[in-house]
């Protein structure tokens, strides 16, 4: 029996400079795909999973994603005058019972390692899960369920992969590949960006991980990797040969909502399979 994966963190320090001026004063984290913002996706896909503690790590100008999981008194208040029942339930939606969500800020930005690192206290010697929000994976279950149900049964520490064209192997951490049954591989090694001619794989990390605690001893040294930044995928790849570590080919469409056209391939297809604006879409947009 595996201790079970009940605390997620979820690291929405970054800038966003990749939508600026629109992201000057809004996370990026609260960029709308149809309706919801993306740090809501990512709540309700760890809720999904059976996770208990949301752990968010914050920056600066962040408190929006505070208020957006809170008691909206005066919106609530006008919506419940005018009897608007249906959006007040909206409004409500995503409220969580008191201390299941909490904050910890990253006072610097020195990568994702050192996000993870932040949250040393909240994990507590617990293993947990990480998704990164702007990562949005449309899957039914969803890719964190499947990560779930697949590490009851084999534990130890596992990431999200994906097939890529090898040019892009550059963007992502890559695994060298072991043993496969169905749609997990044993991870034999991990590496960080390579160069196209270097990647061990074309198989790459997208923004899912359950991880032992024993992570933070790695990334408690703070030791600097690839974009002279404190590098996750360089903690994890010291707990292979330690722990079990595999990697699952998630079903599911991943866009990189940290892209402008990852975002807007986003609302397309999401807008593409809901009712009341289907048609509409499909009449504007050639769809394959």
């Amino acid at each position: 029996m595996h201790p079970p994966i009940k605390k997620i963190v979820l690291p929405v320090a970054g800038l966003g400079t990749r939508f600026l001026p629109a992201t000057k004063a809004i996370p990026k984290e609260m960029l709308p795909v149809l309706d919801k913002p993306l740090i809501q996706y990512a709540v309700e896909e760890a809720l999904e999973a059976g996770i208990e503690d949301i752990i968010l790590v914050t920056g600066r100008n962040k408190q929006v994603m505070e208020d957006h999981f809170d008691h909206a008194y005066e919106l609530e208040k006008i919506l419940q005058e005018k009897g608007k029942e249906d959006a007040l339930e909206i409004a409500r939606s995503m409220l969580l019972e008191e201390g299941r969500i909490s904050y910890v800020r990253q006072m610097r930005p020195l990568g994702l390692g050192h996000a993870i690192w932040c949250a040393r206290k909240l994990v507590n010697e617990h293993p947990f899960a990480v998704a990164l929000p702007d990562d949005l994976i449309k899957g039914k279950p969803g890719a964190l369920k499947q990560m779930v149900e697949a590490y009851n049964e084999l534990g130890g520490n596992m990431v999200a992969t994906m097939n890529v064209a090898r040019e892009d192997t550059s963007k992502y951490g890559v695994i060298t590949p072991g043993a496969h049954s169905g749609n997990r591989i044993a991870v034999e090694g991990l590496v960080e960006k390579p160069h196209p001619d270097d990647a061990p794989s074309t198989q790459a990390v997208v923004g899912r991980y359950i991880l032992q605690p024993e992570v933070m001893d790695h990334l408690n040294k703070k030791a600097v990797g690839a974009g002279g930044e404190i590098q996750l995928t360089d903690a994890m790849a010291k707990l292979i040969g330690s722990q079990p570590f595999h990697a699952i080919e998630f079903e599911g469409q991943r866009f990189d909502c940290g892209s402008k056209i990852g975002w807007l391939m986003a609302n397309l297809s999401f807008a593409a399979e809901d009712p009341a604006m289907a048609d509409q879409i499909r009449q504007l947009i050639k769809f394959r």
